[in-house]
């Protein structure tokens, strides 16, 4: 486990993410919904995915699902640039001046679809889904960049497995199964 994210993971409080009633709820380590069918993950989950990344200031990264911004604030603080796609307008806006609010100024932000992507900003050194297509979106496979990670949840609803892709510099992927999950079912292109 990176030391650096380790520690920011025990600093940034998750209550600033939480808007509704399950803000009392913040520290425990578990899903908690934050509105519209949505969640936000299990803290622990969101170090382990961001760990698994292995980021650097130098990545760019594509990160489809912004929810309430928490995995958004991982991102932003250990790479160089984020470019995340929420569908959900509420959510997106308020992901975006709670990020603001916290000094974020590394963070590009879209509405819409993001089961294909955002083009024109690919290829993506990395990419994190927090929302479970049924297949692996194709549209994310051809915009991950040589020596680039992509870390999704693959699978039917109520039951996904966690999938890092590595695309190594001769363009060949590989694929490895890290653990069963649930995540909410990804809308658009790949539902």
């Amino acid at each position: 486990m990176d030391r650096a994210l380790e520690e920011f993971f025990h600093v940034l409080d998750r209550a600033q993410f939480i808007d509704n009633k399950c803000k009392s709820f913040a520290a425990l380590d578990t899903a908690l919904p934050i509105g519209f069918g949505q969640t936000i993950s299990q803290p622990s989950l969101v170090l382990y995915m961001t760990d698994a990344l292995q980021l650097d200031t130098h990545c760019s990264v594509l990160e489809i699902g912004t929810g309430s911004g928490y995995q958004t604030a991982f991102l932003a603080q250990f790479a160089a640039k984020v470019y995340t796609i929420e569908r959900i307008r509420e959510l997106g806006e308020t992901a975006k001046t709670r990020l603001d609010a916290l000094g974020y100024r590394n963070i590009e932000y879209k509405i819409g679809d993001g089961s294909t992507g955002w083009q024109d900003y690919a290829p993506f050194d990395r990419i994190i889904v927090t929302a479970a297509p049924r297949v692996i979106p194709e549209d994310l496979i051809e915009q991950l960049a040589p020596n680039g990670y992509m870390i999704l949840p693959v699978g039917p609803p109520g039951l996904q497995q966690l999938l890092l892709i590595h695309r190594d510099s001769e363009h060949s992927l590989h694929q490895r199964c890290l653990l069963d999950v649930a995540f909410v079912e990804m809308k658009g292109k790949y539902s």
